[in-house]
């Protein structure tokens, strides 16, 4: 028997050893070739009667398997051959037939009449976790603080399709099961076993040799569900009043979550509420069909290449250019202590970076490591950090009013207030301390860098790095090329985006760069329905039904009023334009001015908040200040705002590709998402055009609104040229790694 990732051998008991190991990977993935030798095992173990058992194993110190391998699921899904001669029978039949191989494989290894264990020496994610639970018995490793268990698939617009929705809700109950699966939910070895999904946890070193004693001294052993008389843990929907009572809060609970958007969490919950109330082989084709109606969805298209693969791909610098080595920093400096500048501090001592922190007085700068030393004890108080690894940090972080003592930084982040004049004063203290290959970073939302830059003696050299607060909670930063920034420096900052664990998009220079930019535009379109006359409630609950993380009014809050109204006056000046006669600029006059509301910071904006900075209830004075048109938010009305918040922002996502701003498609879907909160389930805005509506429907659906609303939703030529050739984003702006292969 030939098999491409499994070792397999029978012992002198007749014991099957099957050891999982993919070569070259340092983590095992359900890859076609795994699927055909787990096959090919099954087989091999049915019908060899010298075999009397079978010890699932992993060669990796890394674990059992991941899961499946997500970069080859679209070409083993859907129908194979030639789909012009087949009927829509057929080609339904081969989709189901394909989707329901490793299903009903594991359902052949669960019932071939010889016990199956399954060793886990560490992680067991996804369809590694559904491998394992078609076994008889697992044994897990209790010394290995790294281990999970897990079924991931809904975090990325998937359901478990290898059993996982019937196996784990027979096993634990369906009250148990079903936050697991809902919420991609992961848990260590101690907690499987409280739960049941173990069976028993061993050193890593003998969970194999457990394994296989017990496989020895159990040799008539079934699946729970396989022996007469089993009942599912808490009962089933259709005999038990509390089970029933379980789904519906459940149905309930989704919907409040999820508003509807999230496809696979629905189909989620429909197949264990149809699967639970029939036999397991009846479960387990019901899992498989809506396994294939989820993936088939373009939620999870999207998803699963936003989420998963760029996401991962730009993590490992994916979009750093080539030809330049490797950046070692060992010292960066951070000049200004306020919460940005804390925050970055306290990620760089994190990753292991010394670190400079700089301010106008000690004091200041003394306050500034505060920040990191709360966030330290609160990590020790948790158990999520030693004492030890907390006062290490700390000592990487060096508060100093002296510019002297950053000399031999490899980087400097400025970080002080949005003023040209202040940044361009900073740039010029900081640069006399450098070397001339050292990098000069700029962390502004807004301001142009290359305009900052003209501050610089080495505009090359300059850059802006853009975090997003709370800096230790945001995984992303952007990063934006000035017109003389190079090519090397570039490399160097994404260098630095990496070591501190960030995951880094980079833009091309422009006021508001990409993010700032586009996600103003989701506030300001809530103030236009405010000027509309629309109740400021269907607003903001739109927004969140949308798949926007709050409402624009409260986003706005967040921000600060008083911000918005002066970056608003700043780029209004700009661009030539009167912001004293803009219906926006005068709300928010009256607000900031007038009723001296700035925001959350402040306890009251369009909210009025608690003391812990919740809001309480959105100001009722705000109806004074409008005439209040529409108060009723029938589903027509919800659709037309809910098109109306993705589609603007996806407009403005289009303009940045047309001028350059951004020149690949994974940088704006993941900008999108990680920056701003894009509705996550579309996989960004790229991706919104590209696959929830498609390219030619989405520019028919700007121009009506523009016809409607305004030009601020005409689409711009590049749409239009782009709906005329067919092409979606990610044909017109490939990854910038893909185009270099495809050049070379």
């Amino acid at each position: 028997m030939k098999l491409d990732t499994f070792s397999f051998d029978i012992d002198a008991d007749g014991i099957a050893h099957a050891v999982f190991d993919v070569p070259g990977r340092s983590m095992n993935t359900l890859t076609g070739k795994a699927v055909a030798d787990i096959i090919a095992i099954t087989k091999e173990v049915a019908t060899n009667d010298k075999i009397k058992g079978l010890v699932l194993s992993s060669g990796k110190p890394s674990g059992f398997c991941a899961g499946a391998d997500l970069g080859e699921m679209g070409s083993r899904a859907g129908s194979a051959g030639d789909k012009a001669k087949k009927t829509e029978a057929e080609l339904k039949q081969e989709q189901f037939d394909a989707g329901f191989s490793l299903n009903k494989t594991l359902r052949q290894l669960e019932t071939c009449g010889k016990p199956v264990a399954v060793a886990l020496n560490g992680l067991a994610l996804g369809g590694g976790l559904e491998v394992a639970l078609a076994g008889h018995y697992r044994v897990a490793a209790n010394d290995n603080p790294k281990l999970q268990f897990g079924l991931p698939e809904a975090k990325i617009g998937l359901l478990p399709g290898a059993g996982g929705t019937q196996r784990l809700p027979r096993l634990i109950g369906v009250q148990a099961a079903l936050p697991l699966i809902l919420q991609g939910e992961s848990f260590n070895a101690e907690k499987a076993l409280a739960m049941g999904v173990v069976n028993e946890l061993a050193p890593s070193s003998e969970t194999e040799a457990k394994a296989t004693a017990w496989v020895k001294a159990n040799p008539t052993a079934k699946a729970p569900w396989d022996v007469k008389g089993f009942k599912v843990p808490g009962g089933v929907p259709h005999r038990s009043p509390g089970a029933g009572q379980v789904m519906t809060m459940a149905n309930a609970m989704l919907h409040a979550k999820t508003y509807g958007n999230y496809p696979a969490q629905k189909n989620i919950l429909s197949c264990i509420y149809e699967g639970i109330m029939v036999p397991i082989d009846a479960g387990l084709r019901i899992e498989t069909r809506y396994f294939i109606n989820t993936q088939q969805r373009p939620e999870a298209k999207a998803m699963i290449r936003s989420l998963f693969l760029s996401t991962q791909a730009l993590s490992k610098g994916a979009n750093r250019p080539a030809g330049y080595p490797k950046y070692e920093l060992n010292k960066v400096a951070v000049i200004g202590a306020g919460l940005m500048g804390a925050g970055i501090a306290y990620e760089q001592a994190r990753a292991g970076i010394e670190t400079i922190l700089v301010d106008v007085s000690v004091e200041n700068a003394e306050k500034g490591k505060d920040y990191s030393r709360k966030l330290v004890e609160k990590n020790v108080s948790r158990g999520k950090m030693t004492q030890e690894k907390g006062d290490a940090l700390l000592a990487l972080i060096k508060p100093t009013a002296n510019y002297d003592d950053f000399k031999g930084a490899d980087l400097v982040v400025e970080a002080v207030f949005e003023n040209p004049e202040l940044k361009a004063q900073i740039t010029k203290q900081a640069e006399a301390q450098l070397s001339e290959t050292a990098v000069m970073g700029s962390n502004t939302s807004t301001l142009p860098i290359t305009g900052l830059a003209e501050a610089s003696v080495r505009p090359e050299n300059f850059i802006g790095i853009h975090f997003f607060s709370p800096v230790e909670r945001m995984g992303l930063v952007e990063i934006i090329s000035g017109k003389k920034t190079s090519e090397e420096t570039l490399a160097k900052a994404i260098d630095y985006v990496l070591k501190i664990r960030k995951t880094p998009i980079v833009v091309n220079d422009s006021r508001g760069f990409y993010t700032s930019r586009c996600f103003g535009t989701y506030t300001q379109e809530g103030l236009e329905m405010l000027g509309e006359g629309i109740k400021p409630a269907i607003i903001e609950n739109v927004g969140r039904q949308s798949g926007m993380p709050m409402g624009p009014l409260e986003v706005s809050d967040s921000v600060g009023l008083d911000t918005a109204l002066k970056v608003g006056r700043q780029m209004a000046q700009a661009m030539g334009v009167d912001y004293t006669n803009d219906a926006r600029g005068q709300m928010m006059a009256w607000l900031v001015e007038d009723q001296g509301r700035v925001g959350r910071k402040a306890g009251k904006g369009f909210y009025d908040y608690n003391e812990k900075g919740k809001p309480e209830r959105l100001w009722p004075e705000l109806n004074t200040q409008i005439d209040v048109k529409v108060d009723e938010c029938p589903p027509a009305m919800k659709k037309e705002l809910t098109s109306r918040f993705l589609v603007r922002q996806a407009i403005e996502v289009a303009r940045c590709f047309e001028e350059g701003v951004i020149t690949d498609a994974r940088d704006a879907d993941i900008g999108s998402i990680l920056a701003w909160g894009f509705a996550p389930y579309t996989g960004g805005c790229a991706s919104y055009v590209d696959l929830i509506w498609g390219i030619k429907p989405f520019v028919e659906e700007a121009d009506r609104l523009a016809d409607k609303y305004g030009d601020r939703f005409r689409p711009g030529k590049l749409l239009r040229d782009m709906a005329a050739k067919g092409e979606g984003f990610y044909d017109r702006f490939p990854p910038a790694d893909v185009k270099a292969k495809a050049a070379a």
